[in-house]
């Protein structure tokens, strides 16, 4: 990969196109809450041990998104 300029990271830093619809833009989840595979699960991610999404309040893929663009910025 190529090294992006300031511009570049502006637009599209901290994401990746997605596999499987070739969308450029970064998804909006409009979501409030995930669901989890078990309750180990849903107990390691809200011990902060298994990284994943809890509540949309504390972690979501479009704050990700944004989040890490922040960083490239800075």
């Amino acid at each position: 990969m190529t090294e992006q300029g300031f511009e570049t990271l502006q637009l599209h830093g901290g994401q990746t196109v997605d596999k499987e619809t070739g969308s450029r833009a970064a998804p909006i989840y409009q979501t409030t809450s995930y669901v989890f595979e078990n309750a180990d699960q849903a107990a390691g991610r809200f011990e902060l041990s298994d990284p994943g999404n809890i509540y949309t309040r504390i972690t979501n893929p479009t704050n990700a998104v944004l989040e890490e663009r922040l960083t490239l910025l800075e």
